[in-house]
């Protein structure tokens, strides 16, 4: 008896259940997804699957609803649960199927000869060049393409090379964000500890919830909306222009114009900081966007960067070619072009950098839109470095800007370049001027991290001095023509603009750790805040000498103590590093003057 009433209860509860499905189907929305599901499932989107327990009439109402509303089967056991896990850390059938059989192997190169033979090559089998220098070449390829690579190379280079990755797939998987959040956007938002107004100027990148990961565009553009929003002081969101596919490509417009409207306004000095050029290179759109929370934040709170935003205005383009950027959230974490239709129906993309027209080489990818640095068809091709390039000509001929600087962000190698990048044979007409603050940009980052940088024009690479006489000789890997870096200097005539190539020198390569974001923020926030007190020439060397007192005298806090033996150590030419390397943290916290970065412009004035 008991038997049959507990069936007969049992029974009823599911026939109640049941009865409820056309009411539920009717209130579900008959509009399809806004998103369609990603080729793979992103962790910082994924749910972990937990044990089936309880009692079977609440799995029997988890199936129900879970068809109802098209939940996937590895996420109905969390409904109704607080809790957000994370996926197992093992790479998906997608990912291992697109990388699984790919190798990154770098190549010692040690002659001429060998540099052409390995760029041959490449062009040759097609291969993906990750970076070159004139001592080492990173190429991933697939692994059943090695011994055809090897079979094209001299005998010397089939045993001079090595893997950087052993296992691509699992790397790109792990380079995604760690954590899990049912909508990103809104528990980002939602943290009020995260974009608080009032959080210290030296730690808010440390406990900021939004550098702990690479962030997805759909995270970012909000994000800056909302600093606008929090600082409309100082801080304007502006649109550089629309991409290929159609999308805004944003950016945040930092400084403080006078008010004085008595006399006629000087133009506005402005400096541009870009990042995101190659769509892959997420290390350059996370630290452009925390430079730019960096200087918002500081303002009112540090004397030093108050008096940037007060003298310049600053334009941070986190992603410049947002298309590719998205396309490398959700399909090819290894994209690097923009996602432009070319001649050839399976070949889509034309690399940004290599699209400008002064200079522009179209010779060396004629008729391979396969390539990565494919420039194109003509110059200017690529609709996001025309756009880019108009809005730059626009501002200088009809707003009253004049940039004074530029600022491209890019991975990897820890480099300083400055041009020319097209070719060895010119000599930029500024060179002492470019060698001298790109020496100072890679001091101020070696300084805040400990990691050095290493400083050359944009042709050399990275080549040592012995090698420099040697330089024009070897072959480069891609065309230099056509870069963003030479069109700045030559055709918009700024007088300081370089190419900043970040972390790290090939360990994980594009595929840096997210772990690495807020180190590799705080170099380049050093880099930029030296590159700010450089600009402002004698007034900044001015207020100097104002600010720090003679060696003689006692000098308190850890800043000021820094930039004493700083100074010693540039008279002494020694070039060494300080034993009192002070964190970034550190430094900014005792902040003594408006002109905290002036340690360079203590050894030597500008020219």
């Amino acid at each position: 008896m008991r038997h049959i009433s507990g069936s007969f209860i049992l029974c009823t509860v599911v026939l109640c259940l049941l009865s409820t499905v056309p009411s539920l189907i009717l209130a579900v929305p008959s509009v399809p997804n806004r998103l369609p599901s990603p080729p793979f499932q992103i962790p910082l989107f994924s749910q972990q699957q937990a044990p089936r327990t309880g009692r079977p009439w609440s799995r029997i109402r988890d199936q129900i609803i879970g068809t109802i509303w098209s939940i996937p089967e590895r996420q109905r056991d969390t409904v109704g649960s607080s809790k957000v896990g994370i996926t197992k850390n093992i790479p998906t059938s997608k990912q291992s199927a697109r990388y699984g059989g790919d190798v990154v192997l770098r190549f010692e190169i040690h002659t001429a000869e060998e540099a052409k033979a390995l760029a041959e090559a490449s062009a040759v089998l097609f291969l993906d060049v990750w970076e070159f220098t004139n001592e080492w070449v990173d190429v991933r390829l697939a692994k059943e393409v090695v011994p055809s690579l090897l079979g094209l190379l001299p005998q010397s280079l089939r045993h001079a090379h090595t893997p950087l990755m052993h296992d691509l797939a699992q790397t790109i998987y792990e380079s995604y964000p760690s954590s899990a959040f049912p909508d990103p956007s809104s528990q980002l938002l939602a943290d009020s500890h995260a974009f608080s107004h009032s959080l210290k100027t030296s730690t808010d990148g440390e406990s900021n919830i939004f550098f702990r990961n690479y962030q997805p565009l759909s995270v970012i553009i909000p994000w800056m909306r909302l600093l606008q929003s929090l600082f409309p002081s100082h801080v304007r969101m502006i649109n550089i222009g629309i991409s290929y596919e159609g999308r805004d490509i944003p950016a945040l417009r930092v400084g403080v114009h006078p008010t004085n409207s008595d006399k006629p306004l000087a133009p506005r000095k402005s400096i541009i900081i870009t990042g995101g050029s190659h769509a892959r290179e997420w290390i350059s759109t996370s630290t452009v966007n925390y430079i730019a929370y960096s200087l918002i934040t500081s303002y009112g709170k540090s004397r030093s960067m108050t008096k940037l935003l007060d003298d310049f205005d600053w334009i941070l383009i986190p992603s410049l070619n947002p298309d590719g950027y998205i396309y490398s959230w959700e399909h090819d974490r290894l994209w690097r072009k923009n996602r432009q239709q070319t001649s050839l129906r399976f070949c889509k993309g034309i690399d940004l950098d290599r699209a400008y027209d002064f200079k522009w080489d179209g010779e060396s990818t004629a008729g391979n839109p396969c390539s990565e640095s494919f420039s194109g068809d003509s110059a200017f091709e690529a609709v996001e470095s025309r756009r880019f390039a108009d809005w730059a000509k626009n501002e200088t001929e009809n707003n009253n800007v004049t940039f004074v600087g530029f600022l491209d962000l890019h991975s990897y190698s820890q480099n300083v370049l400055y041009p020319y990048s097209y070719s060895c044979d010119s000599t930029p007409p500024s060179l002492e001027n470019l060698e001298e603050l790109a020496t100072g940009l890679a001091k101020a980052m070696r300084l805040s991290e400990g990691e050095r940088y290493g400083v050359t024009s944009a042709c050399e690479g990275t080549a040592t001095a012995e090698q420099k006489e040697r330089t024009s000789a070897w072959p480069q890997m891609e065309s230099g023509g056509g870069s963003a870096l030479d069109w700045f200097y030559h055709e918009l005539r700024v007088q300081y603009a370089y190419q900043i190539k970040l972390r790290d020198t090939g360990s994980y390569g594009f595929l840096l750790p997210s772990k690495n974001i807020i180190p590799t923020g705080k170099e380049a926030l050093s880099a930029v805040t030296h590159f700010g007190s450089f600009l402002l020439g004698d007034k900044a060397i001015e207020l100097e000498q104002q600010s720090i007192k003679p060696a003689a005298e006692t000098v308190t806090g850890p800043w000021n103590r820094h930039l004493a033996q700083s100074a010693v150590s540039n008279e002494a030419g020694d070039g060494e590093e300080s034993d009192d390397d002070d964190n970034t943290e550190q430094l900014l916290d005792h902040d003594t003057g408006p002109d905290s970065m002036g340690w360079e412009l203590k050894r030597r004035s500008r020219r």
